[in-house]
C-alpha cells in the first residue's frame, strides 16, 4: 500500500451583499439561492413535494428569532429536494439573524436557541408508530401535528432528498414547547440515496443531529457545544456513519442517545446503525453533569468500531434493561475502541453498567481503557483544541477493516489522522476554538492489480486507478529485477481505470504497475 499526500489550502470568503426576507411561499418549483445574497427565514419555510431548492456555495441563510409557532426553520418535506453543496473554502452557513459572521467574537458556544434549524424528511422505512398504518409514517418533532408537510416515513430505503455537503448550522434549537426544541439537523426517514457529508452543528440548544428511522448514510460530522445529546437516533435508523466528532461542555447531554422504537420496544426493523472512526469528547470528567458517552435503550442496537471516547463525567455505556435482548443477541457491538477519563471510573467493572460490562471484560472485542494521547483539549476561545492523535497514540495501533464499500478502511482509529478536516469552515474553527493548523490529508492508494491483453503486436495493460496519481510500468525477465519502462504515466484515465499500451516482446517478460514515488 502506497500513500499520496495532498496538501490542502485554506480560504474562506463569506460576504452577503443583499438581504432577502424569505417566507413559506417563496420556495417554488425550482428555486436558487445565490451567494451574493443573504437569506432570512421568516417562520417555517418548506420545500414541498415536487419543489427543488438549490443553494450555491458560500451562501448565508439566517433564521429570525421566535419560539413556538413563530420558530424559523428550513424544512425539506417528503418529495422535496435540496441541493446544498458547499465547499471547504465556501461553506453554506445557517445561523441566527443576529449573527455577524464577519465578527468571529460576535457569538460563542453559549449562544444557543436563537432560531430553529434544518429539517429533512424522507420516505424511508420507520419501525413505529405502528398504529399510523402501512407504510408507517409520523409527524416530525418541532412541527405542529396538523401540518401535513411535517409527515415523514414510507417504504423506500433508497429515497433521495438531495445533497447536503459542507453545511454549517450554528446557534439554533429554539423552543417550540415545554422541554421541546429543534435539533441542529433533523433527518426524518431520510434514505440512503441522499448525500450527507461535512456537516457542522455548533452551539445548538437541543441535540446536534437526530435520526428518526430511515437509512441515511453520513460522513464527516462535527457537533460541538450543544445543549443536549450530540447524536440521537430513534424509530429504527439503520444507516451508516464514518468520521464523527463531538466535543461537549458541562451543559451538554450524552454523546449518543440511542433509542429503538416509540411503541413497545418490539418493533422491526431494529435500530442498528454501524459507525466507524468516531471521536467523542465529553463535557469534562470533572463537570459534575453525570453524562455518559452512550445511553442505549428502547430495544436499540448500536455498532461502533475504530473509535475513541473520552472525558465524560458519567459512565461510558449504559445499556438499559429494555435493550438487554439486543446486547445478548450481538446487536450492540463495540470493537477496537479506546476509552479514557470517565467520572464513574476507568476499570471494566465501573466504566459501564452491569448490562454493558461484557463489552469491556471480553478481551476479544479489544475495547481498551488507555490514554488515547490526543492533542490538547480546550473548551475556551483560545485556538488550542486539537483532537488529532499524537505521533505515539495507540489510535495508530491498527483498525478493523470493514467489508461494506461505504467505509474507507484506514490504519487508525478515531475521526482524525493528520488532517484536521474541521479546519476553516466549521463554527468550531471560525469562532476560534480549534487549532489553526490544518495538516495534510493522507489518501490510501491501493496497489494496482493489472490485467493484460494482447492486441496485434502490443500489450494493453489496464487497472483500477485513483485520479491524480502517477503510475509506473515495470518489466522483469525473472520476476526479481524490475526495470522502469519509460516515465511514470497517468495513461488513459476513464471510468476509474487506466490503460497503458506497450510493445510486446519475443522474450518471456513479466510486467507490473506500481504507484510512482
Amino acid at each position: 500500500m502506497k500513500k499520496v499526500i495532498l496538501s490542502l489550502l485554506v480560504g474562506l470568503s463569506l460576504q452577503a451583499q443583499n438581504v432577502i426576507q424569505v417566507t413559506d411561499s417563496d420556495v417554488t418549483t425550482d428555486t436558487v439561492w445565490t451567494s451574493n445574497n443573504e437569506y432570512v427565514l421568516n417562520g417555517l419555510v418548506f420545500v414541498e413535494s415536487g419543489e427543488t431548492l438549490t443553494i450555491e456555495p458560500g451562501t448565508v441563510i439566517k433564521g429570525k428569532p421566535g419560539s413556538g409557532a413563530q420558530a424559523s426553520a428550513l424544512v425539506v418535506a417528503r418529495g422535496g429536494k435540496i441541493y446544498a453543496e458547499g465547499t471547504k473554502e465556501a461553506p453554506i452557513v445557517f445561523t441566527a439573524e443576529v449573527d455577524n459572521i464577519d465578527d468571529v467574537e460576535d457569538l460563542g458556544s453559549n449562544d444557543r436557541g436563537l432560531w430553529g434549524g434544518v429539517i429533512v424528511l424522507g420516505s424511508a422505512v420507520l419501525n413505529s408508530p405502528a398504529d399510523s398504518g402501512t407504510p408507517i409514517t409520523d409527524n416530525i418533532e418541532g412541527i405542529d401535528i396538523n401540518e401535513t408537510r411535517g409527515r415523514f416515513g414510507g417504504n423506500d430505503d433508497n429515497d433521495n432528498s438531495g445533497v447536503l455537503k459542507y453545511i454549517s448550522i450554528r446557534h439554533g434549537g429554539t423552543l417550540i414547547g415545554a422541554d421541546n426544541e429543534i435539533n441542529g439537523l433533523t433527518l426524518g426517514a431520510v434514505g440512503r440515496g441522499t448525500t450527507i457529508e461535512f456537516i457542522d452543528i455548533f452551539a445548538n440548544l437541543d441535540d446536534g443531529i437526530e435520526f428518526f428511522g430511515g437509512t441515511a448514510e453520513v460522513r464527516y460530522l462535527s457537533v460541538s457545544y450543544c445543549g443536549d445529546d450530540s447524536f440521537d437516533y430513534d424509530q429504527g435508523w439503520r444507516g451508516k456513519g464514518q468520521y464523527w466528532f463531538t466535543i461537549q461542555d458541562g451543559d451538554s447531554g450524552d454523546g449518543g442517545e440511542h433509542d429503538g422504537d416509540i411503541d413497545d420496544n418490539t418493533r422491526l426493523p431494529i435500530a442498528k446503525p454501524i459507525i466507524s472512526n468516531a471521536t467523542f469528547i465529553g463535557g469534562g470528567v470533572d463537570s459534575a453533569n453525570g453524562k455518559r458517552a452512550f445511553n442505549i435503550r428502547d430495544n436499540a442496537g448500536a455498532v461502533y468500531y475504530n473509535s475513541v471516547f473520552t472525558d465524560f463525567n458519567g459512565r461510558a455505556i449504559d445499556v438499559q434493561d429494555d435493550s438487554l435482548t439486543r446486547m445478548n443477541n450481538g446487536d450492540i457491538d463495540f470493537q477496537n475502541n479506546i476509552w479514557w477519563l470517565f467520572g464513574a471510573g476507568d476499570t471494566p467493572e465501573t466504566i459501564a453498567n452491569e448490562n454493558a460490562t461484557p463489552l469491556f471484560t471480553d478481551t476479544s472485542l479489544n475495547n481498551r481503557i488507555i490514554d488515547p494521547k490526543l492533542g490538547p483539549i480546550s473548551r475556551d476561545y483560545d485556538a488550542v483544541l486539537d483532537p488529532r492523535p499524537q505521533a505515539d497514540s495507540p489510535l495508530y495501533d491498527g483498525a478493523i477493516a470493514l467489508a461494506d464499500p461505504f467505509f474507507e478502511n484506514n490504519k487508525y482509529s478515531g475521526a482524525f489522522d493528520k488532517w484536521n478536516w474541521m479546519h476553516g469552515w466549521t463554527g468550531l474553527s471560525v469562532s476560534g476554538y480549534l487549532i489553526k493548523e490544518e495538516g495534510q490529508q493522507t489518501i490510501n492508494v491501493p496497489d494496482p492489480e493489472p490485467t493484460i491483453s494482447i492486441h496485434s503486436y502490443n500489450f494493453e495493460i489496464e487497472f483500477d486507478a485513483v485520479e491524480g496519481v502517477s503510475y509506473q510500468l515495470q518489466e522483469s525477465d525473472d520476476f526479481g529485477n524490475w526495470i522502469d519502462i519509460d516515465e511514470p504515466t497517468g495513461g488513459i484515465f476513464a471510468n476509474g481505470k487506466i490503460k497503458i499500451i506497450t510493445t510486446s516482446s519475443s522474450k518471456k517478460k513479466y510486467y507490473r504497475v506500481i504507484v510512482a514515488q
